[in-house]
């Protein structure tokens, strides 16, 4: 006798499973995919938010501050391989409460025990094992849902980047109004009750793929697809620069134009809320029309908005429109970059692929902090930065007009 879930799984041409857009599961899965990436990615950010307070308690230097809001950046990006790779093997059913349970050990360091900007750094190292979770999400996701659908899915799976918001909008009010521990005592709560609800809940795809081999084998042919370092780069530059924004604009807007800490941080907010809400239509424009062609007008449009934001005009109504541009810009391209690995990626290999893709993005994020916090160090301005990522954003709007259209063409032939 075939089981509910079975009644709506199919299997593709390539051996992955393909259940039809109409199944329950898929939406449940869908839905605790997303509150998990939430969730983890609140805990994940909660040390951005309270950048400036560890600046003045701590004595830190720009580039001191730079470093320690972007270090679970890094260590989030670069810990996605292992744990997608990880998913591609023992499936998400078991990695989301395993690692939502984990992230919760740092929390509780950071805002209990870390009193040292050195504890302070250990603290934001194990932190960053909360922005592994997106390695989790788009394998699960994409087992989930047909191609015909997939963006779109993996799209609304990308609104839980909000919980960089959450972190923005809460943890300082918060830590004035309530306590200084209150944001991590209520994060850790979250990540515990979540992953009750993940281990009872989320089921994995049947007929999912496992790959075989080792570890360093599935990873270095993975790495070797064409596919993995053009998406690398286009995640680098859309999600990594969403990624620098959200973590670095509240120390920004404090340095270039006098804002308070909550001031700044609700503005971060806002940045970071409407390039959520754009990740998903980014996914939906994918599906309905061309994912290349999205990405070559997001990328554009972000070089033009940066040398905008770099000239540094009055934040009203210049640099406003600038730096939400950009927020409804980047957010589109993540959603329409994973569109695209949805498309490209082997089934049996999409956590492998999304853990490599996914590192470039968080380690696209990793570098700007440190950039600009180096320029302001020397010459008490961020617009050299700014500048540099519209060259990057222009290589990277021509990467996707010419091989990334390739392979998508290739990859479209193969399958069609």
């Amino acid at each position: 006798m075939v089981t509910g879930d079975r009644q709506h799984a199919g299997v593709t041409p390539r051996g992955g499973p393909t259940p039809q857009p109409t199944t329950g599961v898929a939406t449940r899965n869908l839905v605790l995919a997303t509150l998990g990436f939430m969730v983890n990615f609140w805990a994940w950010a909660l040390i951005s938010p309270l950048g400036a307070a560890y600046r003045d308690r701590l004595d830190l230097t720009g580039l001191q501050q730079s470093l320690l809001v972007a270090v679970p950046v890094v260590v989030g990006s670069l810990g996605r391989i292992p744990v997608g790779a990880l998913t591609d093997r023992i499936g998400a059913r078991v990695m989301f409460p395993v690692v939502s349970l984990l992230t919760v050990l740092p929390v509780l360091f950071v805002g209990l025990v870390a009193e040292s900007f050195v504890a302070m750094l250990v603290g934001g190292f194990f932190l960053g094992l909360g922005g592994t979770t997106f390695a989790i999400g788009v394998p699960l996701v994409s087992s989930w849902y047909p191609p015909a659908r997939r963006g779109t899915a993996l799209g609304i799976f990308g609104i839980g980047m909000g919980g960089t918001a959450i972190s923005a909008f809460t943890t300082v009010r918060l830590r004035e109004g309530v306590g200084e521990a209150a944001p991590f005592l209520i994060v850790a709560a979250a990540l515990v009750l979540y992953a009750a609800a993940a281990a009872a809940l989320v089921r994995d795809a049947p007929g999912r793929p496992r790959p075989a081999g080792s570890f360093v084998a599935r990873t270095w042919a993975t790495a070797k697809l064409p596919a993995t370092g053009q998406l690398s780069v286009l995640y680098a530059i859309g999600f990594g620069g969403f990624v620098a924004f959200s973590v670095y604009l509240p120390t920004y807007l404090i340095n270039a134009y006098g804002l308070t800490p909550e001031d700044a941080a609700l503005r971060t907010a806002g940045f970071v809320v409407l390039a959520v809400a754009m990740r998903p239509v980014g996914g939906w424009l994918s599906d309905r029309f061309d994912p290349v062609a999205v990405l070559v007008v997001c990328f554009t449009g972000s070089a033009l908005l940066a040398v905008l934001a770099g000239l540094e005009l009055e934040l009203l109504p210049a640099g406003t429109v600038a730096f939400l541009g950009l927020a409804a810009l980047l957010g589109a391209s993540s959603g329409a970059t994973f569109a695209l690995v949805g498309r490209l990626a082997p089934p049996e290999k999409v956590g492998a692929v999304t853990g490599l893709v996914g590192a470039a993005g968080g380690l696209g994020g990793f570098v700007p902090p440190l950039v600009m916090g180096t320029f302001f160090d020397l010459t008490g301005d961020y617009s050299a930065g700014l500048y540099l990522l519209a060259v990057a954003c222009l290589g990277t709007a021509a990467l996707t007009r010419g091989p990334v259209r390739r392979s998508a063409r290739r990859s479209a032939a193969v399958t069609g």
